[in-house]
């Protein structure tokens, strides 16, 4: 009797080793493979800095900065200050100095000249990104620039000069509100750019004829967005900074304004230079 009941007790135990194993088995087919094992973790996703231009605000990125958070990114827009190359780009350095890891710097307009310099010397900025922008070259001004590739606008023609904002020995320049569509946004809607033009941010005067400093673009890898139907900077402009710098270029048939009237194509190219 003894030995049939420890018999009896080995086959019981022999069961319950089996049903469990069989639940397991269950359980482990039935979790996802995110549950049964963790993949490697990969790297972080660069912070995007987006560096506006003058006679704009930080807005102005609004639409491709809604595109990369939905992609994961992180994205800073700081306030550009428009007071001078030099400082500016000092501004923008002690900005990028308080990120880390990895960080991709875009520039629309003259925030192209600000991420030339800011970037210099930053191991953490792996890449640049040019839209419808300065990229500069050494004791290069914005005016010289402009007239980069046989190009011409008569865009200086059309600024208004107010003698405050800029300190004693400066000023402010201004867009002309009764031209600001067509030199700056002219494929934007009417009623849109009034509201830009009401509320554009002025440029001191200085920062047109301010040499620039070592480029970044010698050392960092650097995207570049053309706009061709730009009346701001001339597209053959944009065109011979693009090719000096060594830029992966593509080319829109845009306005100044490339990033809100194509928020969708230069959200690609930013993150294009992200994944590179």
């Amino acid at each position: 009797m003894h030995r049939m009941r420890a018999k009896g007790r080995k086959s019981l135990l022999s069961a319950i080793a089996l049903a469990s194993a069989a639940a397991l088995t269950a359980i482990s087919v039935a979790l996802p493979a995110t549950a049964r094992e963790k993949p490697p973790s990969s790297d972080p996703l660069p912070t995007v800095v987006l560096v506006h231009g003058a006679f704009a605000d930080a807005s102005g990125w609004n639409d491709v900065s809604t595109r990369l958070q939905k992609r994961g990114y992180t994205v800073i827009a700081p306030a550009n200050p428009l007071r001078g190359v030099t400082s500016d780009s000092d501004y923008l350095k002690t900005v990028l100095a308080t990120l880390p890891g990895p960080i991709v710097l875009v520039g629309h307009s003259y925030g192209g000249a600000v991420i030339t310099n800011a970037a210099t010397g930053n191991p953490n900025v792996k890449s640049l990104v040019y839209i419808a922008s300065y990229a500069l070259d050494a004791n290069e001004t914005l005016v010289a620039a402009n007239a980069l590739g046989g190009g011409h606008n008569d865009f200086a023609e059309h600024l208004v000069i107010r003698p405050f904002g800029a300190g004693p020995t400066d000023a402010d320049a201004y867009i002309d509100p009764t031209f600001f569509h067509d030199l700056f946004a002219g494929d934007l809607p009417m009623n849109q750019t009034a509201v830009m033009a009401a509320s554009q941010r002025p440029a001191a005067l200085a920062t047109l004829l301010t040499p620039s400093g070592t480029p970044a673009w010698r050392s960092i890898p650097s995207w570049y967005l053309v706009a061709a139907d730009d009346h701001t900077i001339p597209p053959e402009a944009q065109r011979a900074m693009a090719a000096r710098a060594g830029s992966t270029t593509i080319e829109v048939d845009s306005s100044h304004v490339a990033m809100i009237s194509n928020p969708a194509v230069v959200t690609q190219l930013v993150v294009e230079a992200a994944q590179k």
